[in-house]
């Protein structure tokens, strides 16, 4: 176990995930159903979700030569702090969830679809990659989705009362524009 990289993709993924479209729509879900079904749901596809990042990581980081990863990964980095500033402005659609099982499947679903692709999924494939440890990655992302997804079925919309999103993003931004940095400097 690696534990640096498992708690940079947690705090990362953390910073990362606490304004984006699938906190908001955990936290409106759970306002229409159960909050605890709606966890459920959102936390077997971000188990999903994760295990092909690692698995595409560490693929990556086989197939390229090291210095080229690192480059890559400066490049993914980079590539996050600007899609995360690009989203300054975005907000979550009200989505309706019924209750019991539908909550399950409804959240299920959704984060599915609202993740493909999405900022933290490219950062969790790119951690992998960077520091060769999957499974601490893995550990560390998933420990975070699921804690930001808690936060937000339990604590609901008063959550942003205190934290404002466009901090979030702006502090996710640099974290990653950082990271870039430091990755590109040890490529070259």
């Amino acid at each position: 176990m690696n534990l640096t990289a498992m708690l940079i993709a947690f705090g990362l993924i953390v910073v990362s995930e606490l304004p984006d479209k699938s906190m908001f729509a955990s936290m409106v879900m759970s306002t229409r159903g159960r909050p605890g079904a709606v966890w459920l749901g959102a936390a077997l596809a971000f188990t999903i979700h994760v295990t092909l990042a690692v698995t595409v990581g560490v693929v990556v980081f086989h197939a390229l030569p090291d210095r080229a990863v690192k480059l890559v990964a400066a490049a993914l980095f980079l590539a996050g702090a600007l899609l995360t500033l690009g989203t300054l402005n975005e907000r979550a659609d009200d989505v309706e969830v019924p209750s019991g099982r539908r909550s399950i499947a409804t959240s299920f679903s959704v984060i599915m679809v609202v993740e493909w692709g999405d900022l933290t999924q490219l950062l969790t494939a790119n951690l992998a990659a960077r520091y060769g440890s999957p499974f601490s990655v893995a550990v560390g992302a998933l420990a975070a989705l699921w804690s930001v997804t808690a936060v937000a079925v339990f604590a609901g919309r008063g959550l942003l009362r205190v934290i404002p999103a466009r901090a979030l993003k702006i502090v996710t931004s640099l974290v990653l524009v950082t990271l870039a940095i430091v990755t590109l400097i040890q490529a070259l």
